[in-house]
This record gives structure tokens, C-alpha cells and sequence, in this order.
């Protein structure tokens, strides 16, 4: 259902924002449980769309109010010319795409289970892959003129990270998806300003004994980093914002003991997304370090089980989201409600991109007002 446009404020007046990594054709099977080996059965539902980690999470930027413009690479078959038609009719500026003569656009199957809720995917890569020379210097500063944000998946390496340097040099911060241990992610990270991390990516990344002292870790070992968010679907998210100021009077806590105390402070008897979060304090833990800075625990939104039809794609429109807010200006503890939210409504149809919420819909104006 949407809201009367006329009651919200403009979006955002910079709001062109570039995106670079992954594209795919989903074929989605729902079925009733997931088979056992050998077994044959009959799906439940049935679609065919476009996937993709950037192409995902351009998609709910467009469909919020925003102006992406995605580069990757697809063939020119029959599949790759879907994607992009797909993409231009939901916003997505698809002007700085390769296309290949030759190769295959990449696809993924995707099983998900009515059961228990989960979804198994099958990917088989685009090839050839997208290389640094098939972007000159001219296509890649047109596509990144006028950007507010620049927003790397972390495929196709060694041609984000040429985008990545343009970028920082016109002083474009940066937004990195950290979902797991992909060669050369550690240079991306390294130039970004933001990260976006799937609930195991911290901890394997510095070997952290909780979630907020790989957190902090990682704020440690990468200076440039303003904040950082990992997700955990149903569980929420846990961010960590660095100071812009080091107060020297502000207090000092454990990481872990400060995640307890919001734990306590959260509120009870909510289905909506909330969010909790600390003072600035000096944030510590022993044997890694201290940054200045806030912790803010974000609650996911409370689906009822009969509502809750496929999780494909809630980490993308939860980066979407992210991207909306951070071109809008909200501060955190809106952003980190928002994004939620968002992530929620993709929970609730089939797909990736199905659920994605436009920014008229009526369960946004809260967030948007």
C-alpha cells in the first residue's frame, strides 16, 4: 500500500550513487522441505529474476528514490539481456555495463525451503570476468561525476579496487560489502569509509572472540573506517561508530560488557525495528585497543511466521537502505531502523527483489518523515 507522495519530503538532493560487483538471473524454486539426496519433487512457486549482490541492492536504492548507476558485466545472451532490461525498467542506469559477444551471463538456482525459512543457492559465475581495461579512464570518471557514494560487493577485484582509487581521489566516500574472505577485499576495505559485514565476516576476518571485538579489530586495523555494521537476520545488527572527536573525558567500557548493557536496555513487546545505543565512550577490550566512539544494537523487525516467505536478498536490501540513509543524512539510530525495515518487506515475497519496497510504500513514511 503507498502513502500519499505529497506527504514526504523530497529525497535526497544528492543522490546519484555508483555501485560495482555482481548481476545474476535467479531461478527460484520454493518447495516444502528441502529434498534429500535422489529424491524428486514438486516446487510450491516459481520465479525468474534478476539477482546479485549490486544489482539487488542498486535496485532498492532506485526503487527508495535514488539514482544508481551500476557497472558490471553480463554476455550478450539471452539471459544478460533480461538483466539489463530488468534493471533499466526498476531505475538502475545500466549505460557503464560490458557486455561480452562471447561467454555466458552469470545465473543462480535458488532452493528455498517453506519449511525452515533458509534458501540454498547454486551459483554458476559470468564469464568472462569483468577486467580493469574494459572500463577507460573516461567511462569510469563519467560514472562516478556528481556520486554521492560509491558501493563495491567485493567481486570483480582487481577493476573495483581502479574504481575504488578514482573515487577516493575525488573524495567519494565508500561503502564495502564485507560477506566473506574474497581475494582482494582487505584493499578495498582499506579505502573504506563504511562496511556493511555478514555475521560471520568479522570474526573470521580478525579472529575475534566475540562479534564487537572483531568490530573493534577491524576499526583498529583500518583507519579510514567511519563506522562499521554487522547483520544477523532475525537476530538484528550491531554497529560501531568512531568519533570524529577523541574526547579525553569520556568514559572508558568493555565492548562486551557495553553489548550486554544494551542488551538490557532494549525495548520489550515490539514487532518494529528498534535501535539502542551507547554514549561516546573510549571502547576497549584486552589485548586489541580502544577507539573512540558509540555501539548502537538494532533489533530486526518481528515477521509472523505465516508472513515470512524468503530471506533471498534481505542483506542487500539492507545495504539498499543503507545507502538511501546515508545520502538522506539520518543519523544511525534512524538509519540502522530504516534499513531494517526495508529488509523486512523483501522477507515477504519470493526473491531478491519482489518484496523490495518503493519509497511511497506506507510502511516507510515513519522512517522517511
Amino acid at each position: 500500500m503507498s502513502s500519499d507522495p505529497l506527504s514526504l519530503p523530497p529525497p535526497p538532493h544528492r543522490r546519484v550513487v555508483v555501485g560495482c560487483g555482481s548481476v545474476s538471473l535467479d531461478f527460484l524454486a520454493a518447495v516444502a522441505s528441502y529434498p534429500s539426496p535422489d529424491d524428486k519433487i514438486r516446487t510450491t512457486d516459481l520465479k525468474v529474476q534478476g539477482g546479485g549482490n549490486a544489482g539487488n541492492a542498486l535496485t532498492c536504492a532506485a526503487r527508495l528514490g535514488l539514482k544508481p548507476r551500476l557497472i558490471s558485466k553480463v554476455a550478450d545472451d539471452t539471459q544478460g539481456r533480461g538483466m539489463l532490461e530488468e534493471l533499466e525498467a526498476d531505475g538502475v542506469d545500466t549505460s557503464f555495463f560490458v557486455v561480452s559477444p562471447d561467454g555466458n551471463s552469470p545465473f543462480t538456482y535458488v532452493i528455498v525451503d517453506n519449511k525452515t525459512k533458509t534458501r540454498t543457492c547454486i551459483l554458476t559465475p559470468g564469464h568472462p570476468p569483468l577486467l580493469p581495461h574494459e572500463l577507460p579512464l573516461s567511462s569510469l570518471t563519467s560514472a562516478l561525476d556528481e556520486a554521492r557514494i560509491v558501493f563495491f560487493d567485493g567481486r570483480f577485484p582487481e577493476t573495483a579496487l581502479k574504481i575504488a582509487r578514482e573515487a577516493a581521489a575525488m573524495h567519494i566516500p565508500i561503502l564495502v560489502e564485507a560477506e566473506r574472505l574474497r581475494e582482494g577485499l582487505d584493499d578495498l576495505l582499506m579505502v573504506a569509509e563504511y562496511a556493511v559485514c555478514s555475521a560471520k565476516f568479522p570474526k573470521a576476518w580478525t579472529n575475534g572472540a566475540s562479534i564487537v571485538r572483531a568490530l573493534l579489530s577491524m576499526m583498529l586495523r583500518l583507519p579510514n573506517l567511519q563506522f562499521v555494521i554487522v547483520t544477523m537476520g532475525e537476530d538484528g545488527c550491531i554497529m560501531l561508530e568512531r568519533s570524529v572527536d577523541d574526547d579525553s573525558d569520556s568514559g572508558e567500557v568493555d565492548v562486551d560488557s557495553l553489548l550486554d548493557s544494551l542488551r538490557l536496555k532494549r525495548p520489550n513487546y515490539t514487532s518494529l525495528p528498534t535501535c539502542t545505543f551507547s554514549p561516546k565512550m573510549k571502547l576497549t577490550a584486552k589485548e586489541i585497543g580502544t577507539v573512540s566512539g558509540r555501539l548502537y544494537l538494532g533489533t530486526a523487525e518481528n515477521i509472523p511466521p505465516s508472513e515470512l516467505v524468503d530471506t533471498t536478498g534481505a542483506g542487500d536490501a539492507f545495504i539498499g537502505a543503507t545507502l538511501y540513509a546515508l545520502c538522506a543524512g539520518m543519523p544511525p539510530e534512524k538509519m540502522l531502523r530504516f534499513a531494517a525495515q526495508v529488509a523486512a518487506a523483501n522477507c515477504r515475497a519470493l526473491g531478491a527483489r519482489t518484496g523490495l519496497p518503493h519509497r511511497t510504500d506506507r510502511g516507510l513514511t515513519p522512517y522517511l518523515q
